[in-house]
């Protein structure tokens, strides 16, 4: 698809007026179904990036654990089945991360530092994983005290994360602290999952954070229209725009954009194709890790399959063909793009059974 077809296909399709997000509980794919398909998948993931005590690890991060990474891994082990391995996820991170006054977690621990938790602020994707993830395990588990636990942190990212915007839907911060500006916020567009917000919202009562959900997928259109969602940007009443000492091109954060909008349903979005149409223009065997803003110019590639299986999911989406180029999964990636490959194949299950891998 070229850049004048996707600008037409845009137009035409009336992609670029008002998006409504489907209904909560998208999939298709029965957990049983899900769980048979993907379980060697899932256990090689799990052998390769988390230890004995329940940590996920960061290699090429030295060595560190996310608040990201440990909701992650309780997303895939609830959404598998696998009840052992989501009790020492969890416990490791009630123990390391969820150390703060309230529900939330700090974002990093550092195994070789000094102070292994040298900041408290938190990192609101990890929160709104966690809190998906227990409420997905307390349904698979029939574990009611998870419930509690995912209501705890639900209430918490709506009083400390979500910011009103004047004639808008609110938006969800990246954390609690630090990102405010004199002009406005900055904000994360792959912060947001639309699917887990709006159905964390239905399950605890909170419109606010369907709002914010709107919020992300209104933000991710307005975006779209000028280029490719980047991984940061500065909010004002008046602009979107480039958020001071922080990338502007689509990188690793940003590939979970359309990845999530896919996994909630909304693979048609303009962002989408956006994406879609940037990495068609990459040789095969590669995906484009960083694209710039404006032009879609591939600006680092990798043949990464985690990297690869996004770009394929977003490209079957975007031209609703029948299958998909989606890789085989390899244990040995890193955490990261390993992470994004399973998440793929769950999206695609769920939301996207024509695009089966081929």
């Amino acid at each position: 698809m070229n850049r004048r077809d996707l600008l037409a296909s845009l137009s035409a399709t009336g992609l670029f007026g008002a998006l409504s997000l489907p209904v909560a509980g998208l999939a298709a794919t029965s957990s049983t179904n899900l769980e048979a398909s993907l379980s060697d998948v899932w256990e090689a993931w799990r052998d390769a990036n988390m230890d004995a005590t329940g940590r996920v690890i960061d290699r090429l991060q030295k060595t560190s654990s996310h608040s990201e990474g440990q909701a992650y891994g309780m997303l895939l082990a609830a959404m598998m089945g696998d009840r052992a391995t989501f009790e020492r996820l969890d416990a490791w991170t009630r123990l390391n991360l969820a150390i703060r006054q309230d529900a939330l977690m700090a974002w990093r621990w550092l195994p070789d530092a000094p102070v292994r938790v040298p900041d408290l602020n938190n990192a609101s994707d990890g929160d709104l994983f966690r809190a998906w993830a227990l409420l997905r395990a307390a349904r698979r588990f029939d574990a009611p005290e998870y419930r509690t636990a995912a209501e705890a942190i639900v209430l918490d990212l709506v009083r400390s994360c979500i910011v009103d915007r004047p004639g808008a839907d609110p938006l969800l911060l990246p954390a609690a602290h630090g990102f405010e500006t004199e002009a406005g916020v900055l904000y994360n567009p792959c912060y947001a999952m639309p699917l887990a917000m709006q159905e964390l919202a239905a399950e605890f009562n909170q419109p606010v954070l369907a709002a914010a959900a709107r919020g992300a997928v209104e933000l991710a259109r307005q975006l779209a229209l000028d280029g490719v969602v980047p991984d940061w940007v500065e909010v004002t009443p008046q602009a979107l725009g480039p958020a001071q000492g922080f990338s502007f091109d689509a990188g690793y954060e940003a590939m979970r954009v359309p990845l999530y909008l896919i996994w909630s349903g909304l693979g048609d979005h303009p962002a989408v194709l956006r994406f879609a149409e940037a990495q068609s223009r990459v040789p095969p065997g590669l995906a484009a890790t960083r694209l710039s803003r404006g032009s879609g110019e591939a600006l680092t590639t990798s043949a990464e399959p985690g990297y690869r299986a996004i770009a394929a999911l977003a490209t079957c989406s975007a031209s609703q063909e029948i299958g998909s180029r989606i890789p085989p999964f390899s244990p040995s990636a890193p955490y990261y793009p390993a992470t994004l490959q399973l998440f793929a194949l769950i999206a695609q299950a769920e939301a996207l059974p024509t695009c089966v891998p081929l």
